[in-house]
């Protein structure tokens, strides 16, 4: 005969606790992943101005050729 005080748990019931744990695990992020995104949108950028500014510099340069012939 089983005492009512002895019942074994076999699963745990509360949906609470098991939810916050499977929000908690997808929450987390690679630190390097990130790194690398940062890292990836610094050259990025440094390309753009870099582009940007030899596209003027080529051009005022063009300009004042013409003005000059």
């Amino acid at each position: 005969m089983k005492k009512s005080s002895q019942e074994t748990v076999l699963f745990n019931n509360d949906h609470k606790t098991n939810k916050k744990l499977i929000i908690e695990k997808n929450k987390t992020t690679n630190v390097n992943i990130l790194l690398n995104r940062v890292r990836l949108d610094k050259k990025k950028k440094i390309k753009k101005k870099i582009f940007f500014l030899s596209l003027l510099v080529l051009s005022i340069s063009s300009f004042i050729v013409f003005i000059i012939i």
